[in-house]
């Protein structure tokens, strides 16, 4: 699953670049797993739980889904200004500040009294992981060989697919045998071993030095050119709705599972969220198949998979409802990885500032459908919200044909 992208290119120099089967290597690698594991298990781990937000602080289901999509808002702005920051600071003390801030916010999210202190801890939470998006595959890209650096970026999205599943699956478990409370304190904690085994492992940095940041008017300019470069905007605009109707259709599958004629529990429901081991799965298939086929098919293939796994979810019996949701999580880790790599591809230079447009249009697709959702459910239910859904995946469609055929 290709969740994030360097906010620098590489350097040119490798005779002191870290080779694989080193110790140093494994330390590295074993370090960015943690760093994904624990920023990806941190953001999405609020999402089992609208539902107890929603019978707890009394607040309506589009409201208990701001606990995620602040969060993401706030990590897309924050990456955003991060990435043009960041190389003003040493990249292991901007990733590990990172981690322990979200681990504490996530904690005294826990402890939040109130509906309105809760979503600050969690806004807070979204500003303070900006960070780890913005440097852990810069610092990937500067320290390891060239000749092994895929199989490094493969252990980090690893750990980010990994913390993303498992971040909901121990939520939703957790929370069914104690509270939502314990559970949130429970992953915080995880967050804070997570940080002290990054801090113990991570190597400094040989290949960067901290230097001045560029002005903000050269950043600017950088990122305009992106969006005026053709087929950028539109594989924005595809990560906006890719994302956005994958948080809406899971945010409030949970109300739908939990209501009759299935009455699940939330630890029933969390382990749907299983299916993103076959996403991961299908992210490299997909990136691959992109390589041999060109763009296009690629993505048209992950939007219809999506559309298919969303008509599903309309049927009554379980095993139809868990076979759409499977088709919903595959295609849109088919849509992500193409379009994602895509960025890279067609950015003819600054390729970081293009990626971080991306994840700007991506996890606003998050907080803005996330939370349209809500009041689409509220209005007419699954049903309606499937149409939402369908209706943004076909408006996919139509920037497909803005993205170049190789």
């Amino acid at each position: 699953m290709t969740v994030l992208s360097p906010a620098h290119p590489a350097p040119t120099t490798t005779g002191a670049q870290v080779r694989r089967g080193t110790p140093e290597y494994r330390r590295i690698g074993a370090a960015l797993f943690l760093t994904g594991f624990s920023a990806f298990s941190l953001i999405y781990c609020a999402q089992p739980l609208l539902t107890a937000f929603t019978r707890d602080f009394h607040v309506t289901p589009a409201q208990s889904a701001l606990s995620l999509s602040l969060t993401t808002g706030c990590l897309a702005v924050s990456i955003l200004i991060m990435s043009a920051v960041a190389d003003s600071f040493s990249r292991r003390r901007v990733m590990l500040t990172s981690l322990l801030a979200a681990a504490l916010l996530n904690g005294l999210a826990a402890l939040a009294p109130t509906w309105n202190l809760l979503l600050l801890c969690r806004t807070l939470e979204g500003i303070a992981l900006g960070g780890v998006p913005a440097v852990a595959m810069a610092y990937l890209a500067e320290e390891i060989h060239p000749r092994d650096l895929g199989a490094a970026m493969g252990q980090y999205v690893g750990g980010t697919a990994f913390g993303g599943m498992m971040g909901r699956v121990c939520i939703g478990l957790l929370s069914d045998v104690t509270s939502w409370h314990a559970a949130l304190l429970v992953m915080g904690g995880l967050g804070l071993l997570s940080a002290a085994g990054f801090a113990l492992l991570l190597p400094a940095s040989r290949g960067f030095q901290p230097r001045p940041a560029a002005p903000a008017r050269e950043h600017l300019r950088r990122w305009a050119v992106h969006l005026r470069t053709p087929g950028l905007g539109a594989l924005f605009t595809l990560g906006f709705l890719n994302l956005g109707v994958m948080v809406a259709a899971f945010n409030y599958l949970g109300f739908r599972l939990h209501a009759p004629p299935y009455s699940l529990s939330a630890a029933a429901i969390s382990l749907i969220f299983l299916t993103y081991l076959l996403g991961s799965a299908a992210s490299g298939w997909g990136g691959r198949m992109a390589d041999r086929r060109g763009r296009r098919p690629l993505l048209l293939t992950g939007l219809t998979l999506g559309g298919a796994g969303l008509a599903l979810t309309l049927l009554t019996p379980l095993p139809m409802v868990i076979l759409g949701v499977t088709l919903i999580t595959v295609g849109f880790f088919v849509t992500h990885s193409v379009a994602s790599s895509s960025v890279g591809q067609l950015a003819r230079r600054d390729k970081g500032h293009a990626s971080a447009l991306y994840l700007l249009a991506y996890y606003a697709g998050s907080s803005v459908v996330g939370v349209l959702g809500g009041w689409v459910w509220a209005a007419g239910g699954w049903t309606l919200l499937v149409a939402l859904c369908v209706a943004l995946l076909g408006l996919g469609l139509v920037f497909i044909r803005r993205v170049p055929r190789t």
